[in-house]
């Protein structure tokens, strides 16, 4: 894995490849590669023990031409101010990609949260909040769950908001619990996203996913998910990793008591249904059919890359690859799914649960699994249709033709104002 790679500098690489091959001036593609504005600020609470302490945050908001500000507010020690600002570019394009009418935006705290209690992560949270209040709303800024946050905190920062505003507005902020306004659908949304892609990309290949071979990097909410219901629709998941390690059966293992291992233990690694203990690297590396990268980003670099040796890797992960590593396995002729299309379950079932909460009005999981189908096979038809079309070197730049043009139009006819 690599760490050198500046994810705001890949990003602007990705938009410039896309560029190249539409009718759009310089002048607009520039502004579509810089965040409308970033917020940096310091959050300072009381911990259990009475001591202060200081964390940095941050929120950028992207690109608000096709709507609200929407995206992820993660905890992790790597976040940074280039980090975030590159994934709020990476949401613009996957909301536009799946043609929902959002922008993009994310936020992150530099903080490791299992060194912190229950209660001091509910005041960093509710501290942020605060900060977060001037800047969104249902019609503003819609955050959600990211890397190391979820419902809880989610429900933290909804309430907050919401006791600061004296009001009732469920659609503040996205990835909610049920009882709080939270989609059925919604947990399962990402993994599910990430293999109806594959799905699809197979039956464009016309490759055969009914025993197809398949390893999982990364083996949290999207990556374990993804497992399951690949290995619902005939696959075969042959290993699966996590920050501990690996591991890998050549026979294929239950991914489902994979998950219940690493819920008991903390790792995959030690799972009985592995024949043998692998590192993470060595997952990415396996000669597989079907490669899930759902781990960080910066996971393949040019060198790890050289390795891979899966037929198609379907993004669970948000900027898994370096544009180094896009170069190589392009002249491999892997199929890569982009992480704009591929993991845009969770963003497009987060607008879902944003529509039940404007209309006060909430839907059965099977309609929203129906409506996500739905939406990720027309953008993929879409990406291929573009691919085929300008006869593109790789998939990736074809679903940032297709979502750039969906975000230059929008800007374009609202005309410039003052």
């Amino acid at each position: 894995m690599s760490d050198e790679a500046n994810p705001f500098e890949s990003l602007q690489s990705q938009i410039d490849d896309a560029a190249a091959y539409l009718d759009i001036g310089d002048d607009v593609i520039e502004r579509l590669k810089h965040p409308e504005r970033v917020l940096e600020t310091n959050l300072t609470i009381e911990r259990d023990d009475g001591d202060l302490e200081r964390f940095k945050a941050f929120r950028s908001q992207f690109n608000g031409d096709r709507g609200p500000y929407k995206g992820g507010i993660r905890y992790h020690p790597q976040v940074s101010r280039d980090e975030v600002k590159a994934l709020s570019g990476w949401m613009t394009y996957k909301t536009a990609i799946v043609d929902i009418p959002l922008g993009g935006g994310k936020g992150g705290i530099v903080i490791d949260p299992d060194d912190y209690s229950e209660a001091e992560l509910e005041r960093l949270t509710r501290s942020f909040g605060k900060e977060l209040r001037p800047l969104i709303g249902e019609d503003r800024d819609v955050p959600a769950p990211d890397v190391n946050t979820g419902q809880r905190e989610m429900n933290w920062i909804k309430d907050t908001y919401e006791n600061l505003e004296n009001t009732t507005e469920p659609g503040v902020i996205t990835g909610k619990a049920l009882d709080s306004g939270g989609s059925e659908g919604r947990v399962e949304a990402t993994g599910r996203s990430t293999v109806i892609a594959a799905r699809e990309a197979f039956d464009y290949l016309d490759k055969d996913l009914e025993g197809a071979t398949v390893a999982v990097q990364g083996y949290g909410n999207a990556g374990w998910i993804a497992a399951k219901l690949i290995d619902e629709m005939g696959a075969t998941v042959v290993a699966a990793s996590d920050s501990s390690g690996g591991i890998y059966n050549p026979d294929g293992f239950d991914p489902v008591a994979a998950k219940e291992h690493k819920n008991e233990t903390g790792s995959v690694v030690g799972f009985e249904g592995s024949e043998e203990a692998v590192t993470n690297d060595d997952v990415l590396t396996l000669d597989v059919d079907l490669l899930i990268p759902a781990a960080l980003e910066n996971a393949i670099d040019a060198d790890l890359a050289e390795a891979v040796e899966a037929d198609v890797i379907s993004e669970a992960a948000n900027g898994p690859l370096t544009p180094a590593a896009d170069e190589v396995l392009e002249g491999k002729d892997v199929f890569v799914i982009p992480d704009i299309l591929a993991n845009a379950g969770g963003v497009t079932v987060s607008y879902f649960e944003w529509v039940q909460n404007r209309q006060r009005f909430y839907w059965a999981e099977e309609r929203v699994n129906e409506e996500l189908e739905g939406i990720i096979v027309d953008a993929f038809d879409a990406l291929v249709e573009t691919y085929e079309r300008h006869d593109l070197e790789n998939p990736r730049t074809a679903a940032y033709v297709v979502a750039i043009q969906r975000v230059a139009d929008a800007f374009e006819e609202a005309g410039s104002w003052p």
